[in-house]
Formats: C-alpha cells, sequence, structure tokens
C-alpha cells in the first residue's frame, strides 16, 4: 500500500507560510515586550505590587479604578511597559486579514469566484469587528 499525500493549494501553502512567519515574529514581539515589562526597563501604567488589588475587580471596575480607556485607548500608551505588550497581541489579531488578503490575488487567477467572495467578506467583518464601530467587546 502507498501512502497517501492529501494536495495541499498553491493558497494553502501562501495562508500557511504567512501565518508560521507572522507567528513567529508576534511570538519574538511578545517575548521582547515582556522582557522590557518584566524587568522594569520601561515604566508600567499599573505597578507590578499593585496588580492583585485589580484581580478581584470587575472589568468596569477595572477600567474605572486603574483609568483606562476600553477598546484601542491602550494604542496611545505605548511607553508603558504593560501596554507595550498589547502591540504583539494586536498584530497576531491581524494577521488572519493579512493571510486572507494575501490569497485574494491567487484566488482571483483561478477565477474561484465564492472563495474570493468569502475571503472578501471574512476581512470585512474582522475589520468591523476590530474597529469596534459596533460598539461591542468593550471598544
Amino acid at each position: 500500500m502507498g501512502t497517501l499525500k492529501p494536495k495541499v493549494s498553491k493558497e494553502q501553502l501562501l495562508y500557511a507560510n504567512i501565518l508560521n512567519a507572522g507567528m513567529l515574529v508576534g511570538l519574538a514581539g511578545l517575548l521582547v515586550t515582556f522582557v522590557l515589562y518584566a524587568t522594569g526597563i520601561l515604566k508600567p501604567f499599573i505597578p507590578l505590587e499593585k496588580i492583585p488589588q485589580y484581580w478581584v475587580l470587575s472589568v468596569h471596575e477595572y477600567l474605572e479604578e486603574s483609568r483606562i480607556s476600553a477598546g484601542w485607548a491602550w494604542f496611545g500608551n505605548l511607553e508603558f511597559g504593560d501596554m507595550l505588550n498589547f502591540l504583539p497581541i494586536a498584530f497576531l489579531s491581524l494577521l488572519t486579514i493579512v493571510c486572507y488578503l494575501s490569497i485574494l490575488p491567487e484566488l482571483a487567477k483561478n477565477k474561484d469566484r465564492a472563495y474570493m467572495v468569502i475571503c472578501i467578506l471574512e476581512v470585512l467583518v474582522l475589520l468591523v469587528a476590530a474597529s469596534g464601530i459596533l460598539g461591542t467587546g468593550g471598544h
């Protein structure tokens, strides 16, 4: 008996390669920003010794007491080590959009309209969700 090898399309390989490279960049970013935060190289917005007092709070109470705004407000506080940690997380979150956009030309070349529509709709849904314009998810 021969072994069956699954056929992998160019789109799948491109998506997987971009996702893998992006994951490695994001992981490196997480490690670097954590070291900057944990070592105190960058001052945190919330001092490490005060973090336990926030653990018992609801999200609303936490945001109120810490004076942190919900949504993308962290982007204006990247000088703080604990806020800088969100940058690689946001990068990783946007990777799916990058992957979908990267395979669109190949789908168009192959005239694969159904998958093109799905990709475009997926990108639109993810962009709307990330934008916070629907007023959900704490934005």
